[in-house]
């Protein structure tokens, strides 16, 4: 089973030109999560997400965009995302919407997340905008949530970067926290340390595969992982078991999240 646990629907936003290259990019996965998008509303960017991932259902899961702050939510929200449009996770772009992730609106999201057992998926690292709040970035945010909500599965997106031993302190410390390994093939440095560095803290339990499309291909993201002892060449630099990479790739991570078929 390989999911694809980090992908989005518009950035840019899928046309129908552009339908053709997002399924033949998961033509190497089993599955993969979809995350809706901030640039527009929630309910419209999730209405789209739940048309699109409906057409393709055997393929993707989508999650849903939430801005617990700016936008009004109930209960009834969190059902409009489960089952009127069939959403199986939640997204929030804490620095890119300006929020800090344990804000008092947001703690009543993951509260009733909880209740539905709908995974939270923080969106929060990677390359970011000079306009996103660093601050609110930092996983270590997250640690108040972790402990409140001990059945929340939480997703720390692109293994928190910039930040990344705050985030492998997370999935050390929380049984419930994971870490989206977004593998950035062209970034072979940053790739290995995060690895290794995942390694030598034993969470590589922890990680889940991502590819970041349309950032990333799936193909070439596990061709980089596998092939990632190679780089070493007759170095004296620390190596990493190709079963544990191998798993990784081929970890259930629908089936570690909770997420029904």
């Amino acid at each position: 089973m390989i999911v694809d646990c980090h992908t989005h629907i518009s950035c840019p936003s899928v046309s129908e030109q552009g339908i053709p290259e997002r399924l033949a990019a998961v033509q190497n996965v089993d599955k993969c999560v979809v995350l809706a998008s901030p640039d527009e509303s929630s309910d419209r960017s999730n209405g789209r997400l739940a048309e699109f991932v409906a057409t393709y259902a055997k393929k993707m899961v989508g999650f849903g965009f939430v801005d617990p702050v700016t936008n009004g939510f109930s209960s009834r929200y969190i059902s409009t995302l489960t089952e009127k449009h069939g959403l199986k996770g939640a997204v929030l772009y804490c620095s890119a919407c300006g929020f800090h992730p344990a804000h008092t609106r947001a703690m009543r999201l993951y509260e009733l997340a909880q209740e539905a057992k709908l995974p939270v998926f923080f969106h929060n690292g990677g390359d970011m905008g000079p306009e996103a709040c660093l601050q609110y970035a930092q996983p270590y945010l997250l640690d108040e949530i972790a402990c409140k909500f001990r059945d929340l599965k939480i997703i720390i997106g692109s293994m928190g970067h910039p930040f990344l031993e705050q985030t492998l302190a997370m999935a050390a410390k929380h049984p419930n926290v994971y870490a989206d390994l977004t593998i950035k093939p062209d970034r072979p440095w940053q790739l290995y340390t995060t690895v290794v560095s995942a390694f030598e803290y034993g969470v590589m339990d922890k990680l889940l595969f991502g590819s970041g499309f349309p950032f990333g291909d799936a193909a070439e993201c596990i061709e980089a992982l596998l092939g990632f002892n190679k780089r070493l060449g007759d170095t004296n630099l620390p190596a990493v078991p190709r079963d544990q990479l191998r798993k990784i790739i081929e970890r259930d991570s629908l089936k570690l999240l909770g997420i029904e078929e």
